[in-house]
């Protein structure tokens, strides 16, 4: 294979299938294979002049030529569309934009920070959840210093609940309103434990901005520490990481909306220095879904990985 390659993208109609169709027409060494919405089917794609959004069943996907296939669907659908391309093209690679496939050993995970050497050169890469993505970036340089599983208090915009309607995307429920959800238990509590190795107590909520996220994180750490020193170990991980910021005060949500990059700081300590409390925010459909899957994309392509991408 080589460029400019083919991309295919199944499910189109979502707010993160349009996120990805914009950034494979910005991306230098892509193009358009093909894009399926049943909903939106024979509609023209605003991104890709001459071509329409189709209407493919997994094995009509499975005749039509593409080099890497994103995977845009509702949670529990992704195996049966993989399954039908490899079987009749092996070689396709896929990423994955559900859950289905973040704890499987057999698809990469697509956190680049964390797990760059796995998905170089990778076929099958599973991409983060969005919480998940904030809460690991805020754990993991403290990840081996822990003395208690970290409490993740989340709050995202109504992006994240998708586009079938809902209480969690009904403009007249969020307004004046903070919505918890899922308070033990959620999925994103579950794969951000599996891929640190370590307990995690997440507590989701949504609110009526749009699009965004914030996690507030509790680390109590097993020895004393400064702000000093807890700042430098935050550098050491992430000081040259392209998609990542480090700030002094506590971000917010405002300042990444429409970014690629993911802000980190607070870096607050309790008077014993054995707390720490921080703050971690991204674009949930950006950072947190696609351009975090284009970072993963270039890297299984060997492409230098801010490829189409501009922090």
């Amino acid at each position: 294979m080589s460029a400019p390659w083919r991309i295919g993208l199944i499910g189109a109609r979502g707010h993160v299938g349009g996120e990805l169709l914009r950034l494979i027409a910005a991306h230098p060494s892509l193009e358009l294979a093909y894009a399926s919405s049943r909903a939106r089917a024979g509609d023209a794609i605003a991104t890709a002049p001459g071509q329409v959004f189709e209407d493919l069943s997994p094995e009509d996907a499975a005749q039509r030529q593409a080099d890497l296939v994103f995977l845009a669907l509702p949670n529990g659908h992704a195996a049966r569309w993989a399954a039908a391309i490899t079987a009749a093209a092996p070689r396709t690679r896929f990423i994955d934009m559900s859950a289905d496939h973040r704890f499987d050993p057999d698809w990469a995970y697509g956190l680049p920070e964390l797990n760059r050497k796995a998905i170089r050169g990778a076929q099958r890469i599973a991409n983060p959840g969005c919480y998940a993505t904030a809460a690991q970036l805020a754990i993991a340089p403290l990840a081996d210093r822990l003395a208690s599983p970290p409490a993740i208090f989340g709050v995202s915009g109504y992006s994240g609940a998708g586009t079938t309607p809902g209480p969690r995307n009904d403009p007249e429920q969020l307004a004046d309103n903070l919505m918890p959800y899922a308070l033990t238990g959620h999925v994103h509590e579950r794969e951000i434990s599996r891929h640190l190795g370590q307990s995690v107590h997440f507590m989701p909520h949504v609110a009526a901005f749009f699009r965004g996220l914030s996690v507030t994180v509790n680390l109590c750490v097993d020895a004393p520490m400064t702000a000093a020193q807890a700042r430098a170990l935050y550098e050491d991980a992430y000081g040259s990481e392209p998609f990542i910021r480090l700030d002094e005060d506590a971000p917010q949500v405002r300042a990444i909306a429409g970014r690629r990059s993911a802000r980190l700081g607070g870096f607050a300590l309790s008077e014993d220095g054995r707390r720490l409390v921080m703050v971690c925010v991204l674009d949930n459909l950006l950072k947190g879904a696609a351009s975090q899957a284009m970072q993963n994309l270039n890297l299984a392509f060997g492409l230098p990985e801010d490829t189409g991408l501009a922090p």
